[in-house]
């Protein structure tokens, strides 16, 4: 009697579908992740990870890889090296942006962060404890956490993700499966496993931009933190926008203008002088320089209905 072949398992065509999802994301970003080195002033050497987002040498970094360093060592998976200088740093969100000598024709482009899901693919590539060019993997595990920086501030709208990350990976990307940098990572908790993230492409976006039309990041204060929440369609109706998410204010800094103004904690801002505020990104994004002592008016959805708050932003101390 012939021996018929064995049935194919029924993970085995979902298992090569994942590995090639991932080996496709990594192909297209993998070329234009790089490994930074740095001597600061002092003599401290320091290594980590970044990216490149532009083909004439724009890369991306977290600021706690670069320091207080001008300039830093550039090395592609290719071999070449190139030197590159510090175009600016922004400690409040451990974003720093560094632009390398030379042609660049890889890039990694920045993803919408906003559009992400608990339970996506989430793919870190970086150099870890010296491991070259290592690729892990995991899923988002939350969106819209919130973790200190190095500043002392909260960095809002951090995504939280389950893939591998230690030393050396900082400033290096977050891929989701479609091949697109959805986060910026930046941290781990140490003793613990399957905890670490990643500064949102979004926010990572609006400092970018900051940084190269000004050389810094301008930002208004109000004295909050917060989370991105879902926006109920009748308190969407009442504030007249169209967006299904909102921002909920975690806390609010006693004797800042937020406070002041009589915003509280638990308040879910839904718009900002008539624009939507979909996200923390959007609030980030909001409270540019342009605001400070400027009265801005906030529709807030609290438990009595919506109400319009005049809230006067101060230079961020």
């Amino acid at each position: 009697m012939a021996l018929s072949a064995p049935e194919p398992q029924p993970d085995a065509g979902l298992l090569d579908t994942y590995s090639a999802t991932v080996a496709d994301a990594v192909d297209r970003i993998g070329p234009a992740v790089c490994r930074i080195e740095r001597v600061a002033d002092s003599g401290a050497a320091g290594q980590g990870s970044g990216f490149v987002i532009a083909p004439d040498g724009l890369i991306v970094t977290n600021f706690h890889v670069v320091g207080q360093a001008r300039a830093v060592r550039v090395a592609m998976p290719d071999g070449t090296s190139a030197e590159g200088r510090v175009l600016g740093r922004d400690a409040d969100t451990d974003i720093a942006l560094v632009r390398a000598d030379g042609h660049f024709p890889d890039i990694a482009p920045l993803g919408d962060s906003k559009r992400l899901r608990r339970g996506q693919i989430a793919i870190a590539i970086g150099n870890p404890l010296g491991f070259e060019w290592t690729v892990t993997t995991g899923v988002v595990s939350a969106l819209g956490r919130s973790m200190r920086a190095s500043s002392g501030r909260l960095i809002d709208d951090v995504i939280q993700t389950d893939a591998a990350l230690n030393p050396g990976n900082s400033g290096g990307p977050l891929v989701s499966s479609a091949g697109e940098v959805i986060g910026v990572n930046t941290a781990v908790i140490r003793g613990a496993q399957g905890i670490a993230f990643a500064v949102a492409s979004n926010t990572a976006s609006f400092v970018i931009a900051e940084i190269i039309r000004f050389g810094r990041v301008r930002r208004a204060f109000i004295g909050v933190s917060a989370d991105t929440v879902a926006l109920p369609r009748r308190a969407a109706l009442l504030s007249q926008v169209t967006s299904r998410t909102a921002v909920r204010l975690r806390s609010v800094e006693a004797g800042g203008p937020a406070a002041k103004a009589g915003l509280k904690e638990g308040d879910i801002v839904s718009a900002i002088d008539g624009h939507a505020v979909g996200g923390v990104d959007d609030l980030v994004r909001m409270l540019t320089a342009e605001r400070i002592d400027r009265e801005t008016v906030f529709t807030v959805v609290g438990r009595a209905g919506v109400r319009q708050v005049a809230v006067t932003p101060s230079p961020r101390p």
